[in-house]
């Protein structure tokens, strides 16, 4: 009686517990992507699923930045009317306004704690800040949520790519006699005088980009800032005279059949070794319009959602998400 046949972006799956998966990093939102009026597309592509879902489907929504996460409910709810605008309420305000991106500024997105597998090593690096890493805390935590379909919607996917793990003592203090060279600190001295600078005619190129835009009627332009002042510099085509030294490596690799092997031990804990059909993982992958993502990317994106008996999609731009939209044509 609960089971829905469901369509977000084209990818489409049969099924009674659902969950959608938004990124809202604010490289959802830069302008190569279609800026804050693409994410609008995302939000209704969702919520119009939500409204055609049978009365008895259970779903939650999930809005991901980084490890940081927000529900939309505690636990899975029943669709319904009701529920369906409680959940244009909740989501219209992300993403809508360029002087609050993303979850930044929002109290109630929180860094979930993982709690299956916690005596495996690979869960302990999990919450270690690299975006492979990332990707991997939010698969586990989405599997989590006891559901029979996940759908991600996210600017950046490599699959289960290499995992870091944070340096051992040894490391450590290889690293430490690397930046105590006086090269380095020489280097570093001018680099970061020169930081405020930079961050001074950052500031200046977006008053004029704004003031542009303004004048066109154009919202504000939203930029990445997932490294701060670099990536934005970086964005902005703005050049340092003195750049950053080299940096000594920080975290290392753990070998991939490692990652494999904790996520089949994963799926086993949660789904298989209690009687429940193992998830189909989806991937809405949301790219800008010349944004690189190699054949070796995608053989990993692939391999990722075989894993899960998924799919995924790849859509560049404001244009190309505008026109793969398959939600409000899903009748059940």
């Amino acid at each position: 009686m609960g089971l829905s046949d469901v369509s977000v972006f084209g990818l489409k799956t049969r099924a009674e517990r659902i969950l959608f998966v938004i990124d809202a990093n604010r490289q959802m939102v830069t302008d190569k992507k279609g800026g804050l009026n693409s994410y609008k597309v995302i939000k209704d592509e969702v919520t119009d699923m939500v409204g055609n879902l049978s009365a008895g489907t259970l779903f939650n929504v999930m809005l991901q930045e980084r490890s940081r996460t927000m529900l939309f409910k505690p636990q899975l709810s029943s669709a319904g009317a009701e529920v369906h605008q409680q959940l244009i309420q909740w989501i219209t305000p992300i993403n809508s306004d360029a002087t609050k991106v993303g979850l930044e500024q929002n109290p109630a997105a929180k860094k979930p704690k993982l709690t299956a597998l916690p005596d495996e090593e690979v869960h302990k690096i999990l919450p270690h800040g690299h975006r492979g890493n990332e990707t991997a805390f939010m698969t586990q935590y989405a599997l989590e949520q006891n559901v029979d379909a996940i759908f991600f919607i996210t600017g950046y996917h490599r699959g289960f790519e290499t995992l870091r793990r944070p340096m051992n003592e040894r490391e450590k203090a290889e690293y430490e006699r690397a930046i105590a060279k006086p090269d380095y600190i020489k280097q570093m001295a001018k680099h970061q005088e020169e930081k405020p600078k930079m961050q001074a005619r950052i500031n200046a190129e977006m008053e004029k980009i704004n003031a542009e835009r303004k004048a066109k009627g154009q919202p504000p332009r939203v930029l990445e800032q997932r490294h701060g002042v670099y990536s934005n510099a970086h964005e902005l085509g703005l050049k340092w005279t003195n750049p950053h030294p080299p940096h000594p490596p920080r975290s290392f690799e753990v070998k991939d059949h490692l990652v494999s092997k904790y996520f089949r031990d994963l799926v086993d804990t949660l789904y298989e070794d209690n009687d429940k059909p193992v998830p189909s993982v989806n991937v809405v992958l949301f790219l800008a319009g010349d944004e690189v993502f190699d054949a070796n990317a995608k053989t990993l994106l692939d391999k990722y959602v075989r894993f899960f008996r998924g799919k995924n999609r790849v859509i560049r731009g404001e244009n190309e998400i505008k026109g793969a939209r398959s939600s409000k044509e899903t009748q059940n």
